[in-house]
């Protein structure tokens, strides 16, 4: 279920989930209400990342952006990072911390979507 996650991974999501952002904390107040039975993880160590937010059973993650991944080099980094989540067969979807702010039902629209798609 980590696939391997270093020890040193398992610290960095422990001080990633006390330290959570605005728009983590929001969209985590949903997500741990188990949206269509799906449970969900926060900060969640896989291999040498941290997942904001997984959910192991359709083997989900879901990304929520800051302002700073809109910077060239950031986006070389996230494109790497996704395509080696996806390698481990995780599907991962990505929000900006403004959509989930500003638009929280609409995000979760998004999120059920795909976990209907993923119960499939």
């Amino acid at each position: 279920m980590h696939n391997k996650a270093h020890p040193i991974i398992f610290k960095n999501a422990a001080r990633l989930r006390d330290n959570m952002t605005e728009s983590e904390r929001l969209l985590w107040k949903k997500l741990r209400l188990k949206p269509q039975g799906f449970k969900f993880r926060r900060q969640h160590p896989i291999s040498s990342f941290v997942l904001d937010f997984y959910c192991h059973k359709i083997k989900l993650s879901i990304e929520i952006d800051g302002d700073y991944h809109l910077t060239k080099e950031q986006q070389v980094k996230d494109k790497e990072r996704t395509e080696a989540i996806k390698e481990l067969g995780i599907k991962e979807i990505r929000f900006r911390n403004k959509d989930v702010t500003d638009d929280i039902e609409n995000v979760m629209l998004k999120i059920n979507s795909e976990l209907r798609a993923g119960s499939l």
